[in-house]
């Protein structure tokens, strides 16, 4: 167990290692984030920030001699430099980001615990891109293997006709059929050392542009029937892994059942609304099992809920959410505003049926 007044590192400077830095604050102990240079808008509620590239092994060793124990705010963190790092020192296995960083890895991996996938294929050529729409079909999507996010990284195809066309981005990529869904949800668990789990209620996601718009509770009622399928695929893969924090699992659900999507080894941004809205918020939950302490109730506080990100030049109105009642607004701090930037969040909490 950690004592008050250790120091918690934070590899990553974006806005989950911003709402990771208040909870820890709360139970007494101090952040040190480390990022390459940008928008580190996490430095703005840490105690210190190291500002250096994440092959920078002098500083990476400065920042471990300063830390107790270190965690992760985004999946892209290279798994090279988190090994580097004093493993004893290091509560969730660098394995987890490597999985998670690798689409085809990803999802041989969930499938190989029971999950189910869309249907997929390796693509490195134009070869393999053709024999892999012709065996799975059209209308598919091409991906990136990795560093793809919010939609970046895809490539729609709706026919065999659009390959003719196509030019490819590259090697490492991925073609997976279209799946056709109902609903999209997440599963979030948070995992102790010792393995104890709690999960949180699944959320319904809306996204538009591949970037998560909306998430809200309570989720239809047919990812109700499928959410203890996916709770239990969720537990394998954080047993599997050995993880120690708050993992999420994306799935579609379909008419025959749930289908993996993506995994992120991380707080998720379809977990907002715990902040407010859940006995003990996701960035709590992550905080005290990489601190060795017990997890937290993560029971919803109202009947209804729901988070709404703040996307682009969207935020310059933002200020107007803080007339309305049961709203609360959080803005992340950065300063440079683009299309498909999420650049903050409100969550709504409806506590009777008249508020809804």
């Amino acid at each position: 167990m950690l004592p008050p007044g250790s120091t918690i590192g934070i590899l990553g400077g974006g806005q989950l290692g911003r709402m990771m830095a208040v909870p820890a604050a709360q139970l007494g102990y101090r952040c040190i984030g480390f990022a390459p240079e940008g928008d580190n808008v996490a430095g703005d509620l840490c105690a210190d920030f190291i500002t250096a590239d994440w092959d920078d092994a002098a500083a990476l060793a400065e920042f471990a001699r300063r830390c107790d124990v270190i965690t992760w705010e985004f999946e892209n963190v290279p798994v090279a430099a988190v090994e580097q790092l004093p493993q004893a020192k290091v509560p969730c296995p660098p394995r987890a980001l490597e999985i998670a960083q690798d689409r085809l890895l990803e999802k041989n991996f969930v499938e190989e615990l029971g999950g189910r996938a869309a249907p997929f294929a390796a693509v490195d050529d134009a070869a393999d891109l053709r024999a892999a729409a012709a065996r799975i079909g059209t209308p598919g999507i091409l991906k990136t293997r990795r560093d793809g996010y919010d939609g970046k990284g895809q490539w729609r195809i709706e026919a065999a006709a659009d390959l003719d066309s196509l030019e490819l981005p590259g090697d490492s990529l991925i073609y997976e059929g279209f799946v056709r869904f109902e609903a999209e949800f997440s599963v979030i668990v948070a995992r102790a050392a010792d393995g104890a789990v709690r999960f949180y209620d699944s959320t319904h996601n809306e996204h538009r542009g591949g970037i998560l718009a909306r998430s809200a509770l309570p989720a239809p009622a047919i990812v109700g029937k499928q959410v203890e399928e996916a709770r239990d695929l969720a537990r394998k893969v954080a047993d599997a892994l050995g993880y120690v924090g708050v993992l999420t699992l994306e799935f579609f659900a379909c008419a025959d059942g749930p289908v993996f999507n993506e995994m992120a080894p991380r707080v998720h941004n379809s977990g907002h609304w715990t902040i407010e809205g859940a006995v003990t918020s996701q960035f709590a939950n992550h905080i005290r099992a990489v601190a060795g302490l017990p997890l937290g109730e993560t029971t919803p506080i109202a009947p209804r809920i729901a988070m709404d990100n703040i996307i682009g030049d969207a935020v310059e109105n933002a200020a107007d959410y803080l007339t309305e009642a049961g709203c609360h607004l959080h803005l992340y701090g950065k300063e440079d505003v683009r299309d498909g930037r999420k650049m903050g969040h409100v969550t709504r909490l409806f506590r009777n049926a008249e508020q809804a």
